[in-house]
Order: structure tokens, then C-alpha cells, then sequence
């Protein structure tokens, strides 16, 4: 993500209401917790202001959250102190190998990244990610259709692992309108 978007992801979090106060983690994950293992280390990427980071380590787990917005990750770091946070550009971030039992990716589409997600988790490793689908540009027209999934997109990029939970659709956002998304969790064989 260029330094325009830092800068961006700043003043939002800086500047926009909706983003004062505690941050809930994202119904899906909470939904699906019992996919979650019960320790461990996670990678919450482009965590924001660490609602979902927040959930993890509640549960027990570590937590690295990475985000490219320095505001974001100090009011992170200011509410979870356990949190490991990192201000990071993800087009530039190195994911060690087998390194994380469970890697959140909640609204960052970065297709490229998904290979490194398989060679970070550990065998047994939980991925999660829900992003926006195309049907988005019928409601938000302004929305870059290269960060838009493709119908089924994110169902076929990991369909080699062992799906737990899958839907693609529109659902409930806690706004004015509702989101059309393509949510998964799979586990790395092994």
C-alpha cells in the first residue's frame, strides 16, 4: 500500500466518528470461533483499530497485528497491550514460514498475499478472510473493482484445504447498508 494510502488510513482513523471508541470484532469471526484454536500465535492483517485482535486475545491467543495506518496501530496497542503491533505496508511485508496458527483478513484485498498466507501457517493453520465481492459496485460505484472479489473467487483460490466455513452474499454491516462479501475459513492440511 503506497504512502498515499497510509496517509489516508490516518486521517480516517484521526478524523472519522465511526471509528472512536471500542472497535467490535467482525460477526463472521465471532460466528465461526469455535474454528479457532484455542492457543497460539495469529496474524491479524491490516488489523485496524484491533476489534478482531481484540476477540484472539481474549481467547488466548498471541496476536501480531499489522497495519499500514500508525494511528490505528497506537490506539491498538493503547487498549491491548499484549498486542504485538506493527506498522507495516503488506505489499512489503515478509510472512516467515510456518510461523502463525491462525491469519485474519478482514477488508484487505491483496491477492499476491494469499500464497504467503499458505507458507505462513503452520500445518493445521486456520485462515480467515472476508472481502468485499463485485456485486459492491452496484451500491458503491466509487470502490476500485481490483479490490472487489470475483463471484467464487476466494472459494476456488483455497479449495485445496479443508473449507469449515464458506458464504458469499450480502450481509448485515451495522451501516446504512448492507455489504456483499465473500467470507472463508479453511485449515492448511496437515
Amino acid at each position: 500500500m503506497p504512502v498515499e494510502d497510509a496517509d489516508r488510513w490516518n486521517a480516517r482513523y484521526r478524523e472519522d466518528e465511526r471509528y472512536a471508541g471500542d472497535i467490535p470484532p467482525r460477526r463472521f469471526l465471532v460466528e465461526n470461533a469455535d474454528c479457532l484454536p484455542p492457543r497460539g500465535l495469529a496474524l491479524d492483517a491490516a488489523m485496524g483499530l484491533g476489534g478482531n485482535a481484540r476477540f484472539l486475545l481474549e481467547r488466548g491467543l498471541r496476536v501480531l497485528g499489522v497495519d499500514v495506518s500508525w494511528v490505528a496501530a497506537r490506539q491498538a496497542k493503547a487498549h491491548l497491550p499484549a498486542l504485538m503491533a506493527v506498522v507495516a505496508d503488506l505489499t512489503r511485508f515478509h510472512l516467515p514460514d510456518e510461523h502463525f496458527d491462525v491469519i485474519l483478513n478482514f477488508y484487505y484485498l491483496q491477492r499476491d498475499l494469499w500464497p504467503h498466507y499458505r507458507r505462513a501457517l503452520r500445518p493445521g493453520g486456520v485462515l480467515v478472510i472476508e472481502t468485499l465481492t463485485q456485486e459492491m459496485h452496484g451500491l458503491r460505484p466509487d470502490i476500485d473493482p481490483q479490490y472487489l472479489l470475483h463471484p467464487g473467487e476466494l472459494n476456488v483460490a483455497i479449495n485445496d484445504w479443508l473449507i469449515l466455513a464458506y458464504r458469499e452474499g450480502w450481509v448485515e454491516s451495522g451501516t446504512r447498508h448492507p455489504k456483499a462479501v465473500a467470507s472463508l475459513i479453511a485449515r492448511r492440511p496437515g
